[in-house]
Parts: C-alpha cells; sequence; structure tokens
C-alpha cells in the first residue's frame, strides 16, 4: 500500500492563489507521465485485472506519451488490495493507493491531488466506454485548447447500448442540471474525464463532494468559472453488473444540486481563483443566478409598464383580449432583446433569430396565462371594471414573467454561449 499525499498547493485556500496562466502545450518530450489514468474501484476482484491489463496494453500501443496508471481502491473487502497490488508490482508505469473510506469521489480527489502529471484522467473499471475515446479526450489538454474534456453518451455521433431505465435516468439527470444550474455540457455522469492538472489544483478544494456528485459539482464550478469544457462522443455498452443505488444516488445527487445552487446565487465560492490571465476568456464571465434574476426583474418591469401603457391604449379601439395580446408580442418581443443583451451576455446576431423563435414561444406560455385569467376573470364576474382587470393581469404576468425566467435561463439561452468559450467536439470512431 502506498501513502496519498497532496502537493502544498491544493492545501492552499484557493482565494490566496493568482489567476490561472494561459494554456500551453506540452513540449513533445516530456520525461515525465504526461497523463495519469485513476481506475477508482471497490470490491472490483473480478473485474480490475483484465480491465487494467486491456487498459494498460491499449495505452503502451496508442499514447505516444508516457502514462500512468493509478488504481484507487477506496476501501475494498475483498481479493481487490492484494490484486492492485501484483498488477502494480507486474506491470511498468502502474501504481496504487488504498483509502479507508468509500466513495468515488473521495478516490479521485485523493489520486488526483498526489498526483504530479500535467494531464489527470479517470474510467470506470467496467470499461464501458470504448478505449479509442481515450487519446481524443486528452489530446486537447496535452495541445492546450481546453481544461477539462468529458465523454459524453448524449451528443450526436455517440453509439450507446442500455436499458431504457437507464437511459431515462440519465437524461433525466441532465435535463434537471440544464433547468435548475443552467449547464452547458451534455452529460454529467459519464465515467470517462480528464482535467489539467493546474486546474484541477484550483477545482479540488472547491468540490465539497465525495460520492456520485463529484463529477458534477466540478464541472459546474468550472463552467461557472469560464473554463473550457471539450466534448467527445463515447461508444458507451452499459454493465448490467452495476453496482449504483439508482434511488439513493438520485436523492444524494439532488441534495448537491441544491447546496450548490445556493453556493453560486450567494457568491460563496471563488470563482475568480479559476479564470485564466491574458485574455484567454472572453471579456465577459456569465452571470450567477442571483445577479441574473435582479437583471432579468429589472428588464421585466420595464417589459411590464411597457405592456400596461400598450393595453390601456389599445383596449378602447381593439377589446380586451386583442389589447392583452398584441401588447403582449410587442412587450415580448423588446424583452427577450434586452435579456438577451443584459441579462444573459449574448452579443452579435449569431442565433438571434433562434433566440427570439425561442422567445415567442415563452410568449405564448404567457399569452395562455394572461388570456386564460382574463377569461376566468370575465366568466366569475361579467361586469369586471377596467380597474379590477388590471390587477389580474398584473397577477397572471408575475407568474408568467417567473415562467418565462426558467425557459430563458434553461432554455432559450441555455449555454450563453457569447460569454463562453466555445465548445467543440470530436468523434470517437
Amino acid at each position: 500500500m502506498r501513502t496519498a499525499r497532496r502537493p502544498a498547493l491544493v492545501d492552499r485556500p484557493p482565494t490566496e492563489l493568482s489567476a490561472l496562466p494561459c494554456r500551453a502545450p506540452l513540449p513533445a518530450h516530456h520525461p515525465d507521465p504526461v497523463l495519469d489514468v485513476v481506475v477508482p474501484v471497490f470490491n472490483e476482484e473480478n473485474d480490475l485485472e483484465p480491465c487494467v491489463r486491456r487498459l494498460h496494453a491499449h495505452l503502451t500501443e496508442t499514447f505516444p506519451y508516457p502514462f500512468r496508471i493509478t488504481i484507487a481502491d477506496n476501501a475494498s473487502t475483498d481479493r481487490t488490495p492484494c490484486i492492485a497490488a501484483r498488477l502494480a508490482s507486474e506491470l511498468p508505469g502502474t501504481d496504487w493507493i488504498r483509502l479507508a473510506e468509500k466513495g468515488r469521489g473521495r478516490a479521485l480527489h485523493a489520486a488526483w491531488s498526489r498526483s504530479g502529471a500535467p494531464v489527470l484522467a479517470y474510467l470506470d473499471v467496467d470499461l464501458s466506454t470504448d478505449l479509442a475515446a481515450l487519446l481524443p479526450l486528452v489530446a486537447p489538454l496535452i495541445s492546450g485548447h481546453s481544461d477539462i474534456a468529458i465523454g459524453t453518451r448524449l451528443a450526436r455521433g455517440s453509439r450507446v447500448v442500455r436499458g431504457p431505465k437507464r437511459e431515462i435516468i440519465s437524461r433525466c439527470y441532465n435535463g434537471l442540471l440544464r433547468s435548475t444550474l443552467a449547464v452547458g455540457f451534455s452529460d454529467a455522469q459519464c465515467g470517462f474525464k480528464a482535467v489539467r492538472r493546474d486546474v484541477a489544483e484550483r477545482l479540488l478544494p472547491l468540490v465539497e463532494d465525495r460520492e456520485w456528485f463529484f463529477d458534477t459539482e466540478l464541472l459546474v464550478i468550472a463552467e461557472r468559472a469560464g473554463l473550457r469544457i471539450h466534448e467527445v462522443p463515447v461508444d458507451w455498452v452499459d454493465d448490467p453488473d452495476s453496482r449504483v443505488h439508482i434511488v439513493s444516488t438520485a436523492l444524494a445527487d439532488l441534495r448537491g444540486m441544491a447546496r450548490l445552487g445556493r453556493a453560486l446565487a450567494r457568491g460563496r465560492l471563488p470563482l475568480s481563483a479559476l479564470r485564466r490571465s491574458g485574455g484567454d476568456l472572453a471579456p465577459e464571465l456569465p452571470a450567477g443566478l442571483a445577479r441574473q434574476l435582479v437583471r432579468f426583474a429589472a428588464v421585466g418591469v420595464a417589459s411590464t409598464l411597457c405592456y400596461l401603457l400598450l393595453y390601456t391604449t389599445l383596449r378602447p379601439v381593439t377589446g380586451a383580449q386583442a389589447a392583452n395580446a398584441l401588447a403582449l408580442l410587442a412587450s415580448a418581443v423588446a424583452n427577450t432583446a434586452a435579456n438577451r443583451r443584459l441579462t444573459f451576455g449574448v452579443r452579435g446576431r449569431g442565433g438571434a433569430l433562434r433566440h427570439h423563435l425561442k422567445g415567442l414561444v415563452a410568449f405564448l406560455v404567457g399569452l395562455a396565462l394572461t388570456s386564460g385569467s382574463l377569461a376566468a376573470l370575465h366568466h366569475a364576474a361579467p361586469g369586471a371594471g377596467h380597474r379590477l382587470e388590471l390587477v389580474t393581469l398584473v397577477a397572471a404576468n408575475l407568474a408568467a414573467t417567473l415562467l418565462r425566467f426558467l425557459l430563458f435561463r434553461a432554455w432559450v439561452f441555455p449555454a450563453r454561449h457569447d460569454a463562453r468559450p466555445t465548445r467543440r467536439t470530436t468523434g470517437s470512431s
């Protein structure tokens, strides 16, 4: 057994660190391991040896740099530690560590913290992901193009074989991430990721989770700081012997999402320690949830005043329903344009038509709410006066505004591409 040792830099508070330097490619001739692939395991006496031998053979034959394989055994109670020790003694460039507690995130945190390799990766021991995607995964990190790379089973070009239950769960989880935390990456939980060491040194002290939410938390924090995430479509075959407890894991993930959302909204994470210097990022990073809410509310107030003025002007000429529709349409177009620029930081004409078309869908939702409220008012009180109509419409508009914000954040401007570096996708086969 080898004792995990962490570099001093990982233990320093991130707020004391300067901004990350500009990314640079690694030299072609590197004497030390460039890549450290961590295989976290718990009671994997059957799968560990064939996995590590296959991985070692693949890297020996295809990877052009020196590499290391680290087996991270987190509290196994079967023969896994003995097998790991034997593999480390037999296969050149293979190491192992043993932790006293379980948790995939804990194993990755310990293994990555002690590693000196400039590129750190991990994959699941079942090798569900085709190893042909490993070089495309780490190449953008070696070249200096990206900060983090992830395999995705949900992008075009991926080839996935798994049952409907896991497919639904995966898509629901990632959809929930997009709707609540407004993430731009497509697959948070694929067990196939890599990160540059200089980025990991800043990220690891900020990631609290030590279980299955570790990956998601790391990615969300990195994305909010404006780091570049590269996605690789993978060929992936489900392991029928998976030991993940779906219900307990899902509940833990929901708690993690709530905790992380609160931390981001309250500005508790020192994201500035993750930003790159030297103009590597776009001039403006995406606003956090709290700032977006404030800006959206300000735009909403102006839009509502515009809407009420138009409605009051048009009603004597067109009637209540037509005045409501015309006023809402005009204010919705202006609202989408203002939020595009001010709230979500999207500049230029790229995607403007798509954004406005999606904004019109949100407008139709608002129209249904406000028109429905007017219809309900006139049905319940046929003689309702103009003031009661305005009160009803204001209340309905508040509900429509909240729903529109959620739609804007999760659907209309989900990735905020103009405020972030562009992601590029490379096929795996």
